[in-house]
């Protein structure tokens, strides 16, 4: 029952995703060809191998296997959309479009798939040495989960640049969008954080304050990541 409710709050979570996503590629670069399903499907598969590496790399409890479902199957399930990029390549040959219907299997093909194979790799460069994990003198410094968060803020960060601030909306509302995907993508990666710890044989009422510095410090990262993130898109 917990994995059901885990993928089912993952999966509202990728469809508002890929909404977001797909509508801010289409009015940035037009409909002429199915770019936002294309956007979400590239992105979607070099994250599923990357995480897939990430999370799937280390044995866990409840707690973690809950949380890898939410995110592989409910986020990355909802996130991206197979159904959608088949319906839009009938649509165009329907109409006649047999060259963009063409073009958008082609380049479908020939990018999804790389796109997986590259987060495959760099989830398990990231996790060669020591499944990813420093242990040192009783501390347990799971940096592979820290970097795959950095990584994962930084591609957030961009995302906000290139999209957000090159869509016609108020700065009130490119603002709140900006605070409200920080702040879920740090709070969950933190939390996934706390979920490894604790079943390493961290305590929650003995090693709060170790707990609360990950999680707090983990967030700090993700920050950093998101400002470096914008920083880089501006120059693209």
């Amino acid at each position: 029952m917990n994995q059901m409710i885990s993928i089912a709050l993952g999966g509202a979570i990728g469809a508002l995703l890929r909404f977001f996503v797909s509508s801010g590629v289409y009015q940035w670069l037009g409909r002429e060809l199915p770019y936002g399903t294309l956007a979400v499907n590239v992105i979607g598969s070099f994250l599923i191998g990357l995480m897939s590496e990430a999370l799937l790399t280390q044995a866990g409890g409840s707690l973690t296997i809950s949380y890898r479902a939410a995110v592989l199957v409910g986020l990355f399930g909802s996130f991206t959309t197979f159904s959608t990029f088949s319906l839009e390549t009938v649509y165009l040959i329907e109409q006649g479009y047999l060259l963009r219907a063409a073009i958008n299997v082609l380049v479908s093909i020939g990018i999804c798939l790389p796109a997986a194979w590259a987060g495959l790799l760099s989830g398990r460069t990231l996790f060669f040495y020591s499944g990813g994990t420093i242990r040192w003198l009783g501390w347990v410094f799971p940096y592979g989960i820290v970097a795959v968060n950095f990584l994962g803020a930084f591609l957030l960060g961009i995302f906000v640049q290139l999209l957000v601030y090159r869509v016609s909306m108020s700065m009130e509302y490119r603002a709140a969008i900006l605070v409200v995907l920080v702040g879920m993508f740090a709070t969950f990666s933190g939390l996934y954080l706390i979920f490894y710890l604790l079943e390493e044989g961290y305590a929650f009422n003995q090693d709060l304050p170790r707990l609360l510095a990950v999680f707090f410090g983990n967030g700090f990262v993700c920050i950093v990541a998101v400002w470096i993130g914008l920083l880089a898109a501006k120059q693209l």
